[in-house]
């Protein structure tokens, strides 16, 4: 699998028919391979059966809402998702990216621009041998199997919690600031410091520790958040 002007498989989710075809011809004349749908439940199909390096989704399909899609999609596979909406609302986008987008194109846009996003969001899926495992600790991380293990026992996590907890490990004793978390583990320019505050709770939770009393994760207040080893003393 190569990306930016090589090759990547790309999934197309739209029902226009004309658009779809423009879609096609552009991203193939680009040395894409690239696959199309028109509903909802096609695509979740596609995915299941073939998973693309990246899904272009149409939020206005004919059987399912796309935010809908998004959140099935999230339940099967962790392939990136660029939406592509008509909807310029500034809410929406935002719980569209808090609900697991990797990126948003506002329609009309054109096959430049979805084509750098299509090459970013790919550059950041890109894991490499040196960095698939990460250990903290008793933390073991395994990024692409997208595992965790905390003292050898499994963690549950949601993807987003997982790549929170990856971002931080791969940083460790680093204070990471909360703009950055947004940018990179989030993908979002803008946003409520809550949610960083609300998936830090769940992972503490998980990790068996509280922020009165951290383990892994360390609170630096109006600065960021550090995961450091424990210290054994404690």
């Amino acid at each position: 699998m190569a990306y930016g002007s090589a090759m990547a498989s790309v999934l197309v989710v739209e029902d226009d028919a004309n658009v779809r075809t423009a879609l096609i011809r552009e991203l193939s004349v680009r040395s894409h391979v690239v696959r199309s749908v028109g509903t909802a439940m096609d695509a979740l199909r596609e995915v299941t059966q073939a998973p693309p390096d990246v899904v272009v989704l149409d939020l206005g399909l004919p059987d399912l809402d796309g935010a809908e899609v998004l959140k099935m999609l999230r339940g099967i596979s962790d392939v990136p998702v660029i939406i592509a909406t008509a909807r310029d609302d500034e809410p929406e986008i935002v719980r569209l990216l808090n609900a697991g987008a990797d990126d948003y194109l506002i329609k009309p846009f054109s096959i430049e621009h979805l084509s750098a996003r299509l090459a970013a969001v790919l550059r950041r899926s890109v894991r490499s041998g040196p960095t698939a495992e990460l250990s903290v600790g008793g933390l073991h991380i395994d990024l692409d199997r997208r595992e965790a293990l905390l003292d050898g026992a499994p963690l549950e996590l949601t993807r987003r919690e997982f790549d929170l907890l990856a971002y931080l490990a791969a940083r460790p004793g680093r204070v990471v600031a909360r703009r950055e978390l947004l940018a990179e583990v989030w993908r979002q320019a803008y946003g409520d410091d809550q949610t960083i505050d609300v998936h830090l709770s769940w992972l503490r939770r998980k990790l068996g520790e509280t922020a009165a009393a951290p383990r892994y994760l360390h609170t630096v207040r109006g600065v960021g958040v550090r995961l450091a080893e424990p210290d054994p003393r404690s």
